[in-house]
């Protein structure tokens, strides 16, 4: 069983940049597909990123494709998110999500096994 813990969500101004963490204990990534999902106040919690430790392979909702970067540590505990050009619409609880079995080129669009707490982002215009 492994535990997800983020971090580093603030207030930052419309066009600013921040970078979520997500830290793994109980054991590593590996072999799983990690991701972030977002839920702003009143709408349902969206799918923004995920990455397939195994390959590697990355996939983004494309309201934040060329903005935000999805990455793993090499010691495969910590999962992070680059969020550049920051706009009002990605203000929302982020939460960090883990597929233990990442099978299928659509796995990030079924349930997660595990989720983290979440971290708020606020985007001030």
């Amino acid at each position: 069983q492994v535990q997800l813990v983020e971090s580093g969500g603030g207030l930052v101004q419309a066009g600013g940049s921040l970078r979520l963490s997500c830290a793994a204990s109980g054991r590593t990534l590996g072999n799983y597909g990690i991701g972030w999902f977002r839920q702003a106040p009143g709408k349902e919690r969206e799918f923004v990123a995920a990455i397939r430790e195994i390959d590697g392979m990355i996939n983004y909702v494309d309201s934040v494709k060329g903005r935000f970067t999805i990455s793993l540590n090499n010691a495969k505990t910590t999962l992070y998110l680059q969020m550049n050009s920051l706009k009002a619409d990605d203000m929302a609880v982020y939460y960090c999500a883990a597929w233990t079995r990442p099978y299928g080129n659509l796995y990030y669009l079924t349930p997660p096994n595990y989720w983290g707490q979440g971290t708020q982002v606020t985007v001030s215009s």
